[in-house]
């Protein structure tokens, strides 16, 4: 090997392990990633206790709380999509508790055909989680007032229209109506690691398979 292919080479490995070294701490970060995830689940699915107080929207996030009370009728649409149904609605009420609270209930998905249809359910017992939604940017339409319906869950904005704390359950369980509940799960949550990794994996395949080519090259020059 003649002196001038020694630099390349050590470009060569230096990339490479660098590249390697990214790609092994992607995998370190999925590794934490999942175990995140099965945390959120197990929490998730745990058995509801009853709506705290003064909820954290960090300590009780995901909290599976239950509560009873009664459907004012205040309520609003938040438009989605569901693969292989279509556009429809999740129904954003009003509940007002036993003891005068009145809270935000996502009761879940809506058909769009199904919006104009009476709601019988009155009083309502339900289970699900506590979420603090983070939906809305800087491209979210401003809700239809005139037709009561949004484009995100803005929480604040939400419970200042209903005139309710900001506090909102995400239903697991039936609510009645015709809405079928979408309760809270971790698919949401990104988890790109395992991409992350395989990318800079292959392209430390990539990095040492042109050192390889430049040294071969540098070589037949030299011959």
């Amino acid at each position: 090997m003649t002196r001038r292919m020694i630099i390349p080479l050590l470009f060569g490995v230096v990339g490479v392990a660098i590249l390697l070294s990214l790609g092994f701490w992607q995998v370190q970060r999925l590794q934490w990633k999942e175990a995140v995830l099965a945390e959120i689940d197990a929490r998730i699915g745990a058995a509801a206790v009853d709506l705290p107080s003064t909820p954290d929207p960090v300590a009780d996030k995901f909290l599976p709380v239950k509560a009873t009370g009664v459907l004012t009728g205040e309520q609003l649409d938040v438009l989605v999509s569901r693969k292989q149904i279509g556009a429809g609605y999740r129904v954003i009420a009003v509940l007002e508790l036993m003891d005068g609270r009145r809270v935000l209930v996502d009761r879940g998905f809506l058909i769009e055909a199904a919006r104009g249809l009476p709601r019988e359910v009155t009083t309502l017992s339900v289970e699900g989680n506590l979420l603090w939604p983070d939906e809305v940017d800087g491209f979210t339409p401003a809700p239809d007032a005139g037709r009561g319906i949004w484009f995100a869950r803005d929480l604040p904005a939400m419970a200042a229209a209903l005139k309710a704390e900001p506090l909102l359950i995400v239903a697991r369980t039936e609510t009645g109506d015709g809405i079928e509940p979408m309760p809270v799960d971790s698919s949401a949550i990104p988890n790109d690691h395992l991409n992350y990794a395989v990318t800079w994996f292959l392209l430390a395949v990539v990095w040492s398979g042109m050192t390889v080519l430049l040294l071969w090259r540098m070589r037949r020059k030299v011959e």
